[in-house]
């Protein structure tokens, strides 16, 4: 009889955002007459920028004549968008990144789980807390950890809580670790981070051999000119940090599938013999065997939300978003909630009233007032007592949230 990964029976009963799917799937079924309102997990909801879609039209158009028909494309990416990607989101902030240092993908879900087929099996691992649940998840299916334990925390990884006792501000381990996850704008409590604290953690992973994998999903958000979009702004950044970015959440890519990963080719690691291998040969390795490429007509559609009216017009769609959070935080406020996020992120982050479970709140919220967020505690130990709200939704919905929750609450 085959064997199982044992590794895959460690994880908790279900992964978060199907847990949440499945509650409110049972609430439905028994309340049809509700109108459910879900502000949790962070999907888009509008159509996709005009720009983007006259793009696909015209790739369609392509693939429909044999003159211009295409296969097989190279799994790094294509050059056209490749180059987009290298003068728009870096050399135009004066950070030299190089075309061929950047992989394009499906989704930064994958790559950020993918990652690890890189790394070997004894690094010491480190995520803050709480913490976007595939980090920890694939890190448990690797057999990087032990079981669970009370608090949902696993034996093996490194937890560096963000909190409000620390404003939400992560501090370099006081021990050696080897891979650390940050991911800012910050999934879940939609913080953000300074141009020092990340210096920080750069010259920690240059002082320790360790490499950060920054995942920089939500930059087109931040709002702050302080506030840096790239980590290799950072000066040895280069050295020792692996980027994860995506189309999903400010092009409305959640459906079309479109990300990349920017491996620089100055990031090593060792083997136990002591050699020094660059991650970008072992990466480029990995996608040529495992990864077949994103589609021609999805890779133009990207490549066009780097043109002037692609720009133009993702700039209002993130302003339409930064807009929702503005009235989910300004409104929660007046109820006399403390309410985090917000301003450079998607995402609105408050702590329950009352001291109130995160999962008991969650239910609160869905059973009087029809209302979906996710539960803190189901980004880590440190997320319990806080809840998370999402401003992907139409204005009408986010509005009408607002009211439903200011008059529960207040």
């Amino acid at each position: 009889m085959a064997s199982i990964n044992e590794n895959f029976l460690k994880l908790k009963a279900g992964y978060l955002f199907p847990e949440i799917a499945r509650r409110v799937s049972a609430f439905c079924e028994a309340n049809p007459q509700a109108r459910v309102i879900r502000l949790g997990i962070g999907d888009v909801t509008e159509p996709l920028p005009p720009a983007i879609i006259e793009a696909m039209h015209r790739a369609v158009d392509e693939m429909a004549r044999r003159e211009t028909f295409r296969g097989y494309g190279p799994e790094q990416g294509y050059e056209f968008l490749r180059e987009a990607i290298v003068q728009n989101d870096y050399r135009a902030r004066g950070v030299d990144i190089s075309p061929d240092e950047v992989f394009v993908s499906d989704g930064a879900k994958c790559d950020t789980g993918n990652i690890l087929d890189v790394f070997g099996p004894d690094n010491v691992v480190a995520v803050i807390d709480p913490v976007y649940p595939v980090y920890v998840d694939t890190n448990v299916m690797a057999g990087r950890t032990g079981p669970a334990d009370g608090s949902g925390r696993y034996p093996g990884l490194v937890y560096i809580p963000v909190t409000e006792e620390n404003d939400f501000v992560p501090s370099v381990p006081d021990q050696r670790v080897d891979v650390i996850y940050l991911c800012y704008p910050n999934n879940p409590t939609g913080t953000v981070v300074s141009r020092e604290t990340l210096k920080q953690w750069v010259d920690y992973a240059r002082a320790n051999e360790a490499v950060i994998l920054f995942d920089a999903a939500y930059e087109a958000y931040i709002t702050d000119p302080e506030i840096p979009h790239s980590i290799y702004e950072i000066d040895g950044a280069r050295e020792v940090a692996i980027e994860f970015r995506s189309f999903s959440k400010n092009a409305g890519f959640t459906g079309t599938r479109c990300a990349f990963t920017v491996v620089p080719r100055t990031v090593t690691g060792r083997t136990a013999a002591g050699e020094r291998v660059d991650l970008h040969r072992l990466w480029n390795r990995r996608q040529s065997t495992k990864f077949n490429g994103v589609a021609y007509v999805v890779q133009r559609a990207a490549e066009a939300a780097y043109s002037p009216e692609g720009q133009q017009q993702i700039r209002q769609l993130v302003g339409f978003y930064l807009q929702n959070a503005q009235l989910l935080r300004e409104g929660l406020q007046k109820i006399g909630l403390r309410v985090y996020g917000g301003e450079n992120a998607p995402y609105v982050w408050l702590k329950t009233p009352d001291g109130t479970d995160s999962w008991e709140f969650f239910d609160q919220l869905l059973e009087r007032a029809h209302l979906v967020g996710t539960p803190g505690s189901g980004f880590g130990a440190a997320g319990e007592g806080y809840f998370r709200l999402s401003a992907f939704n139409s204005r009408e919905n986010v509005e009408e949230a607002v009211a439903r929750l200011q008059k529960l609450i207040g």
